[in-house]
């Protein structure tokens, strides 16, 4: 009989003891007679990947202190509370990311704690879409922005990508042309066809209409590519070119990165060049390479800058070309290159180079073509 109480005294001891364990799993431990309670409400929070602030009320009947696990982006205030209700504000920061992301809010409560957590969504700009196994993408790159100009025959192009300029005749370099919104009184002159941007020069009355569209996002290296159709006749001078979100320092000054240009009177011979204030083509200083492009008037070529902190460097269909080298002198005057530049594709008319041997009006209409433009950031 004795030993019958003692075998039924140590089962239920070791019965407490797995209940014990069993409820104290995960790092929270029961409450109990003696060891205070504490609530929140609400229980979780799920957030957008935009930046927010708001409040959980904190109910205890002891003190408490909390901890962020990840302080890079939530943080609350205050650091604890007494016994009571506590209006405890949460602060989150938006995700830039593209993933969503979450962390613990940990309550500790004399030895106890209870975790609340918060997860945030991921950004939606930040996701990019699934690359098209026929890009390729340059070693040690990931392809960043792209416009492949897949859009029905007749539109402008995407709009969510490009902005147009609108200034007269003579308003740079004494080009002759008039630069339209892609469109005058029905007189197209940015256009999609066959799954290619059209910029198209063309007669309106006494007007030559053309086209010039800036990229709306900027970038600050990469490796920027474009393929592209060149025009035919005297007089077209069409270019892919950068230049600065920052134009305080004027032109020269500000920099500019010409990838391709070429001139009619000139075919199929094109060239890259870079402009700062101590190298550009007024004072003869300009770094330049001009090379004979064979077949650019009759057939896309590709042409590509890869730009780093330490140089400039020019393609064509693959083939460097040219470099202009960092000094590191960190002297804008030499290297004005390290901030965000944008991308201009134009198709200018006449002008102090593309005019400079004349125009010749027959060859209005025409037209510079461009199949796509990518660009890829390093990895």
């Amino acid at each position: 009989m004795g030993v019958g109480f003692l075998t039924r005294g140590l089962l239920l001891v070791a019965a407490a003891t797995l209940l014990s364990t069993a409820c104290a799993c995960n790092g929270v431990k029961p409450e109990g007679p003696g060891e205070g309670s504490l609530s929140f409400d609400p229980a979780e929070l799920k957030l957008a990947s935009d930046a927010w602030e708001g409040t959980v009320s904190v109910t205890a009947d002891c003190d408490w202190g909390v901890t962020v696990a990840d302080k890079e982006w939530c943080s609350v205030f205050p650091s604890g509370g007494i016994s009571g209700t506590t209006k405890l504000t949460v602060s989150v920061k938006e995700n830039p990311g593209d993933k969503d992301r979450q962390t613990v809010l940990t309550f500790r409560y004399g030895s106890l704690t209870k975790e609340l957590t918060v997860t945030q969504d991921l950004n939606p700009a930040a996701v990019k879409p699934p690359v098209d196994p026929a890009i390729k993408v340059p070693e040690g790159y990931a392809l960043d922005w792209n416009d492949e100009f897949d859009l029905p025959d007749g539109s402008l192009p995407n709009m969510n990508n490009w902005r147009f300029e609108s200034k007269p005749a003579g308003w740079v370099n004494n080009e002759k042309q008039t630069y339209v919104p892609g469109a005058r009184n029905g007189v197209q002159t940015a256009f999609i066809e066959d799954g290619a941007l059209n910029i198209r020069a063309i007669k309106d009355g006494k007007d030559v209409l053309s086209a010039r569209m800036y990229s709306k996002k900027s970038w600050t290296y990469g490796y920027m590519e474009a393929s592209i159709k060149l025009p035919k006749g005297k007089g077209t001078w069409p270019a892919f070119w950068m230049m600065p979100d920052d134009f305080s320092r004027g032109w020269p000054g500000c920099g500019e990165i010409d990838i391709m240009e070429e001139v009619g009177y000139h075919p199929n011979y094109t060239s890259s060049s870079i402009h700062c204030k101590n190298y550009y083509h007024s004072i003869g200083t300009q770094k330049t390479h001009e090379q004979y492009t064979a077949g650019a008037e009759d057939a896309f070529h590709t042409y590509a800058l890869e730009w780093t902190a330490d140089a400039l460097k020019f393609f064509v269909d693959g083939k460097q070309h040219f470099t202009f080298a960092n000094d590191n002198k960190n002297n804008d005057d030499t290297w004005p290159f390290n901030k965000n530049f944008y991308i201009i594709l134009n198709l200018a008319w006449g002008g102090d180079w593309g005019g400079s041997q004349g125009v010749d009006e027959n060859a209005l209409p025409c037209t510079m073509q461009v199949d796509y433009v990518r660009v890829f950031k390093k990895l």
